[in-house]
C-alpha cells in the first residue's frame, strides 16, 4: 500500500528512541523527510544515522521541549533544512511515578509546561501552514492512562488526559482545512520507560523484575509486550494519506491489554 508520504516533511517529538524512534523510522521508510527531535541530543543523532543508513533524509534537533520561547527558532530551523511541517508527532517524556495526592503546585505547573503546552505551542506554529496547504497531521502518542487510569502513574494520567480533549476539540476546528488530529495509545510495549516502571514496581513490592513481567504480559491477550515497530508503523498509517477519514480518534496500539471498551 501507497501511503503518500513521499515529499512531506516531519517532525517527531521524543524521536532518540522507544517509541519516538520507530515512528521516525517508519515514517522515513514510507517516504517522508523527518526532523529528530530529543532532549538528548546524542539519541537524536544515532536516530538520524540509522535512516540515512536505510536511505532516508533526516534531520536531528536537540531540544528540550519545556523551552516554549524556542519554538518558534526550532521549527524554523526545521523549515530552512527540509521545508514546512506536514506532519506532527508529539511525543513527551513520562512524569515521576506517584499518587496525584500531596503534589506541589510547581510539580504539576513544570510537567503541564513540558507535556502539555508544548504540543499546544508546537501544534499553533506549524498549523497555519497545514491549513493553508490544505493538508496536515497532527498526531499525539500519549498512554493508556487516560483511557483506564494506571496505578502510582497520577500526574501523567491527569495531564495527558487534557491532551485528549484537546485533540478532539481541535480535530474540529481544523477537519475542513484537511487537517487531521487523533490520539494514540501505546499499551505494554518493549521500551526503557516500560522497563523502568517494571523495576520500580518489582522494588516497591519486593519482588523478582521477572516476576513482574511475567504478570504483566500474562494479563495481555496477544501475551506479550508490544515491538516499538508495530507502534510506529500504525503512527506512519495515521500520517498517511489512506488515513484521510480519521481523525478526532483514540487509537489503541496495546495487543488488547486496556481493559475498557
Amino acid at each position: 500500500m501507497d501511503l503518500g508520504l513521499d515529499n512531506k516533511v516531519a517532525l517527531v517529538l521524543g524521536a532518540g528512541g522507544g517509541l519516538g524512534s520507530a515512528i521516525a523510522r517508519s515514517l522515513s521508510a514510507e517516504g517522508a523527510s523527518v526532523a529528530v527531535a530529543d532532549i538528548d541530543g546524542a539519541a537524536a543523532s544515532a536516530t538520524v544515522e540509522a535512516i540515512r543508513a536505510a536511505g532516508g533524509t533526516a534531520t536531528a534537533l536537540t531540544w528540550d521541549i519545556a523551552d516554549i520561547a524556542s519554538v518558534d527558532a526550532r521549527v524554523s530551523a526545521v523549515e530552512k533544512e527540509l521545508g514546512p511541517v506536514d506532519i506532527f508527532v508529539a511525543i513527551t517524556g513520562g512524569p515521576p511515578p506517584g499518587g496525584v495526592a500531596g503534589q506541589s503546585a510547581e510539580t504539576w505547573r513544570k510537567f503541564f509546561d513540558s507535556m502539555v503546552v508544548s504540543v499546544f505551542a508546537i501544534t499553533d506554529r506549524v498549523l497555519p501552514g497545514m491549513r493553508e496547504r490544505k493538508w496536515g497531521r497532527i498526531i499525539t502518542s500519549t498512554s493508556s492512562g487516560v483511557v483506564a487510569p494506571i496505578p502510582n502513574l497520577g500526574l501523567s494520567n491527569a495531564l495527558r488526559a487534557t491532551l485528549v480533549g484537546w485533540s478532539k476539540t481541535l480535530a474540529a476546528e481544523v477537519g475542513r482545512d484537511g487537517v487531521t488530529s487523533n490520539i494514540v495509545l501505546p499499551g505494554r510495549v518493549a521500551t526503557k520507560r516500560i522497563t523502568f516502571l517494571d523495576e520500580k514496581k518489582a522494588e516497591r513490592e519486593g519482588r523478582p523484575v521477572a516476576d513482574v513481567v511475567n504478570e504483566s504480559t500474562g494479563s495481555i491477550p496477544l501475551g506479550r509486550y508490544g515491538d516499538p515497530q508495530e507502534y510506529g508503523d500504525t503512527v506512519a498509517f495515521l500520517a498517511s494519506t489512506r488515513s484521510s477519514y480519521i481523525t478526532g480518534s483514540v487509537i489503541r496500539v496495546d495487543g488488547g491489554y486496556i481493559p475498557s471498551i
